[in-house]
């Protein structure tokens, strides 16, 4: 039941006309042989006028004995020719008259007995009977007939019954696999349509344009793809309420504890003078403690959020643009210059003018994503560079699926270059994963950065690779987009 089923429907068919044509095989030597009995029971009947035919003995040894044909024998022998013949022989297996080329083996009995026989190429059917005649007492009388219809068909056996039968089933064996894969070919559609699709995507498959027979299957397959798009909406939904619903009190909550912060800090210089330091050192630690664990909190809501907006159905919902990378990156200057001058590291900028087409705000989480984790993790007197241009050709780990999308033009791509601890190349393919830290790594994270870094990017018809640093030492980041035009867009900007 598992096997091809094109190989089953083909066996299911042609197994049904073989059997036919050794049918038809079989109906038709049936009907020689009946014809042959019918040709045997003429010889029965002219084998004993045969017999009354010898009148006289052999008058001196060697010679023949006297014959007169009978007339009924005498008009089967001129009526047929050359393809009948006839004998006389003694009971010592000698033929004393008619045609010497008849073989024979004398009747043990006065039946008659047939055998064929083949003289020049021709197969004979011989009717033996050993008879009483008038003159010359026992004797042996045969004749020999080629027109037998059994003969005749075991002739004709390959030329009229299993050629035309082989042909007919090689030719009805190439029809009915062209057929078959004709009929097949809505479903190799439907598979074809259904490997292509994003795993995201849990859209409805058409019903009408699959064949009849196979709707009840994409009907529960339009069923599954409900159930399990309702299941994953529930728990995006779930985690975008949980996510805003958290960032207010997280924002109220930080901001106390900043205050705080700032009113330990001033604390303790007034308790440098009045001597009461050690108590307020540890207040400020304890406010410090609260303070990096607030900001973790309120940057792992914001992520969360940022990973619930990055999926493809509720990015489909928003209007896309006309990017260029090129301001984005030198946004991202504007945005991260204090805390890289913080930590004394020279982050630079090598960018060129580039567009693609996607979302802004997406792209804008993406790259702020990879700028925030090499400045996090580059230390201090070290360096970040942030690039951007563009190639006729991707460069990522993922070629081979990149350039086989249609209608690209070039390649836009966005680097984050930096000298930090890097990642080891065994764990850069689990590093995009949720919640996955790189071991040593050092200082605070959540692990999602990465994760809606790729999110985007997938999103984006892009990939996301990670290689060796230019300085020989840290980790290379690199974006790849198409540089594509959408096919038609509405004046709000959403692809039709």
């Amino acid at each position: 039941m598992t096997a091809n089923l094109r190989l089953r429907l083909l066996v299911l068919l042609l197994v049904p006309l073989v059997l036919l044509a050794l049918m038809g095989g079989w109906f038709s030597y049936s009907s020689a042989d009946a014809a042959s009995t019918q040709h045997d029971q003429r010889l029965l009947r002219l084998l004993p006028a045969l017999a009354d035919s010898v009148l006289a003995p052999s008058i001196a040894e060697g010679t023949p004995p006297l014959v007169s044909l009978a007339p009924s024998v005498e008009d089967f022998l001129r009526g047929q020719g050359d393809e009948v013949g006839y004998a006389i022989g003694d009971l010592n297996g000698n033929v004393v008259a008619g045609d010497t080329w008849i073989k024979f083996d004398v009747p043990g009995t006065s039946l008659a007995e047939f055998h064929s026989q083949e003289h020049d190429g021709v197969t004979y059917r011989v009717g033996v009977l050993k008879a009483e005649t008038y003159g010359a007492g026992e004797m042996v009388v045969m004749l020999a007939d080629s027109s037998d219809v059994r003969q005749q068909w075991v002739r004709q056996l390959l030329m009229h019954v299993l050629l035309p039968n082989l042909l007919l089933i090689a030719g009805a064996a190439v029809a009915i696999y062209w057929s078959v894969s004709r009929a097949f070919k809505p479903l190799h559609k439907l598979t074809q349509a259904v490997e292509r699709r994003s795993p995201r995507d849990l859209s409805p498959i058409d019903e009408t344009t699959s064949p009849e027979e196979v709707r009840p299957l994409v009907h529960s397959l339009n069923r599954l793809f409900s159930l399990v798009n309702a299941q994953a909406e529930g728990q995006r939904r779930f985690v975008a309420d949980a996510a805003h619903q958290l960032r207010t009190p997280l924002a109220a909550l930080q901001a106390q504890v900043e205050a705080w912060a700032l009113s330990g800090q001033e604390a303790q210089r007034i308790a440098k003078r009045t001597g009461e330091e050690a108590q307020v050192v540890l207040s400020v630690a304890q406010i410090e403690q609260l303070r990096d664990a607030t900001r973790r909190t309120s940057q792992l809501a914001r992520q969360l959020l940022a990973l619930s907006r990055a999926d493809a159905r509720n990015a489909e919902m928003q209007p896309i643009q006309k990017v260029e990378l090129k301001d984005l990156c030198e946004s991202m200057l504007e945005l991260f210059i204090d805390s890289a001058s913080n930590k004394g590291l020279d982050f630079g900028l090598e960018v060129e003018p580039v567009c693609v087409w996607g979302h802004s705000w997406l792209l804008r989480e993406l790259v702020s994503n990879l700028v925030e984790n090499a400045i996090k993790y580059t230390p201090e007197g070290g360096s970040v560079t942030l690039r951007c241009g563009q190639r006729q050709t991707p460069l990522g780990t993922d070629d081979s699926v990149l350039l086989g999308l249609p209608g690209v033009t070039g390649w836009a791509f966005v680097e984050v270059d930096d000298d930090g601890p890097g990642v080891p190349e065994a764990e850069r393919s689990q590093i995009t994963q949720r919640f996955y830290r790189a071991q040593g790594v050092v200082g605070e994270g959540t692990g999602l950065g990465l994760a809606i870094a790729d999110e985007i990017a997938q999103l984006h018809q892009g990939a996301l690779s990670f290689d060796e640093a230019s300085s020989g030492k840290g980790l290379l980041v690199r974006l790849e987009l198409p540089i594509q035009a959408p096919a038609e867009s509405t004046d709000d900007g959403k692809v039709l």
